[in-house]
């Protein structure tokens, strides 16, 4: 009897398995990596580079061959950060939502909304670059690509995180511009 249980668990441990692998759903679905810069101006400007890396993840079963009804119905969960090289430039770690629109010439757009946590100044208007008024600050982006073949791909993007005068202080938030080399798993 006991090994008539151990078959029967086997054999549902293999048609989940089967249902799972035919399905095509991955959670970790591609990693992103690249720099940005700052495109404010004057005092809100962040000198330096930032080299960037983010990792989707794919929860919900989005498909780039599916139809853009369903595309936009099952967003990816985006984790990332993009580090400051200077002394007046914000490390940030961010998290949210991406939604991608993939067209059949190979281009893709993108947007993602989220949050992030910074090491930026907050208040200190004797520093140089922007002041943001609290640690955690909303996070959005929206960018543009072209996939090469099913795994490499480039996307231009522009970032932005603010706290959107939800919190006490300044609220020059942060702007920045870069590129992206991605691989699909």
């Amino acid at each position: 009897m006991f090994g008539s249980v151990l078959i029967a668990e086997s054999a549902a441990a293999a048609d989940i398995a089967d249902t799972k692998a035919a399905t095509g759903t991955k959670i970790f679905d591609e990693l992103r990596f690249g720099a940005s810069g700052s495109i404010q101006t004057g005092h809100d400007h962040e000198a330096g580079v930032f080299p960037e890396v983010e990792v989707l993840f794919n929860p919900f079963g989005y498909d780039p061959t599916d139809g853009w009804k369903d595309q936009l119905l099952r967003p990816r969960i985006h984790l990332g950060t993009s580090i400051g090289t200077t002394d007046t430039a914000a490390t940030q770690v961010f998290t949210g939502l991406s939604w991608t629109l993939t067209h059949s010439n190979g281009i893709f757009t993108e947007a993602g909304f989220g949050g992030t946590v910074h090491t930026g100044n907050l208040d200190d208007w004797t520093k140089d670059g922007p002041m943001l008024g609290c640690r955690l600050l909303f996070h959005e982006y929206a960018g543009v690509g072209y996939n090469f073949d099913n795994h490499w791909s480039l996307m231009a993007q522009v970032a932005h995180s603010s706290h959107a005068n939800l919190c006490d202080g300044p609220n020059a938030g942060m702007t920045r511009a870069g590129l992206l080399v991605g691989y699909k798993f």
